[in-house]
């Protein structure tokens, strides 16, 4: 395998965990903030990592970065989070080079999300790039390689049906909520936290259930005021969320702490209460389920709420799949282009010099030489040579690096950096 490199010495990285190992208490541990991620960035920075690129989403953590050992980067994750590379290495996944660029390709294009086809990972990976920009850690490669995927999940949306019909885990909850509780309209229900997944939550009970009791509470009241004020809603004050559990028959929690929220001793209901933790973290405390009368659910098993409309975006797997190849092909040959570009440039200029003395010298000696018919013949011999070590290079066989040292030394060729 081929380093992409930056400097000689280092391969491009992912590594990162996901649902698909990791429970949520485990994602919890590893989840990162907008300050924390900037940490991390400056962090690798004074390391000398060339390029860093960071995700987490309530699904998935991960670095994307041009490091020595990728273990540079898991320790970077584990020092900015409350997990351990004990915890990490358990349920990790570590991706070099090809398979790295692979794997951030299906990320960004939702064939690796926990419902397939879901799109909301592509704000994550901008976002992310954003960030590091912001932070001086996005290199050329990253910047070309986030283009690329952006570009792969646009096409996926105009050009197939991967993400048609409603399959969200707000939706999920929705469906969860109406085949479960029966007469939802003249059911209480109480929002706690304005979390992404909670307004969505909101806004699909409202649609599906014309139901006019629900209220919302945050810690900060113009947020709810905010949301409530688009579906008519009723807002609370924090300090009434107790009295608020006690006549809620439906309590949905999306509130983004990095600890529960709801606790067993904040639960006094006499009444059946249904709780959905649509957190990660998990907000609310697991010795909730001990109380009688209440039913806990969190967000993982609601994203295992499938449908038929799973099972048709399933037909488009293939369609995407093509797409991703095209695009991650095209990334790929501009990456080598790029690295050995320099040296072939460098090659044609000294064989042109070759040329034009060599066909200097012989005017002056043979009479009557034919400048014009030497020249073309020099500028095919010259075109083929270079054509040749270029193909060279491109060769999956060939360690790129050596062979292009070697050209360097044979022609003792200059590089005229940018």
């Amino acid at each position: 395998m081929r380093n992409y490199h930056i400097s000689k010495h280092n391969s491009f990285y992912a590594i990162g965990l996901s649902y698909k190992k990791a429970d949520a208490e485990v994602r919890g541990k590893f989840s990162l903030d907008v300050p924390a991620i900037d940490h991390i960035l400056s962090k690798a920075k004074g390391m000398g990592i060339d390029g860093l690129l960071a995700i987490s989403t309530c699904n998935r953590t991960e670095l994307y970065g041009f490091a020595q050992h990728p273990y540079q980067l898991i320790k970077l994750l584990c020092e900015e989070t409350k997990g351990t590379v004990e915890e990490f290495q358990e349920v990790a996944y570590v991706y070099k080079n090809h398979d790295a660029i692979s794997h951030i390709f299906k990320v960004g294009t939702g064939l690796d999300s926990q419902i397939l086809g879901d799109f909301e990972i592509i704000s994550q990976i901008k976002q992310g790039f954003y960030r590091a920009k912001k932070q001086e850690m996005a290199n050329p490669f990253l910047e070309r390689l986030c283009n690329s995927v952006i570009q792969a999940s646009k096409r996926i949306k105009n050009e197939t049906e991967l993400s048609s019909g409603a399959t969200s885990v707000a939706f999920a909850s929705v469906k969860y909520i109406l085949d479960n509780v029966d007469d939802i309209s003249n059911k209480n229900i109480l929002l706690f936290g304005t979390g992404k997944i909670g307004r969505n939550t909101c806004e699909n009970l409202v649609k599906h259930s014309n139901n006019s009791h629900i209220t919302l509470i945050n810690r900060t009241r113009e947020k709810a005021e905010d949301v409530a004020g688009k579906f008519q809603l009723t807002v609370k004050d924090y300090g009434d969320l107790q009295s608020e559990i006690r006549k809620a028959d439906i309590l949905v929690v999306a509130t983004g702490a990095q600890l529960p929220t709801v606790s067993k001793a904040l639960v006094y209901t006499k009444k059946p209460l249904l709780i959905l933790d649509l957190s990660v973290p998990k907000n609310v405390s697991d010795d909730v389920k001990e109380l009688e009368n209440v039913t806990l659910v969190h967000l993982d098993q609601l994203s295992q709420i499938t449908d038929e409309t799973l099972a048709k975006r399933k037909e488009f797997i293939p369609k995407a799949e093509a797409i991703i190849e095209k695009v991650r092909k095209d990334f790929l040959k501009w990456l080598e282009t790029r690295k050995f570009a320099p040296v072939i440039n460098a090659l044609k200029d000294k064989l042109n010099t070759m040329k034009t003395e060599e066909i200097d010298f012989q005017t002056k000696k043979i009479e009557g030489f034919d400048q014009i018919q030497a020249e073309i013949i020099s500028d095919r011999i010259i075109q083929k040579i270079t054509k040749q070590f270029a193909n060279h290079l491109k060769s999956n066989e060939v360690d790129t690096e050596d062979s292009l040292e070697l050209i360097q030394k044979v022609f003792q060729l200059e590089l005229h950096s940018k």
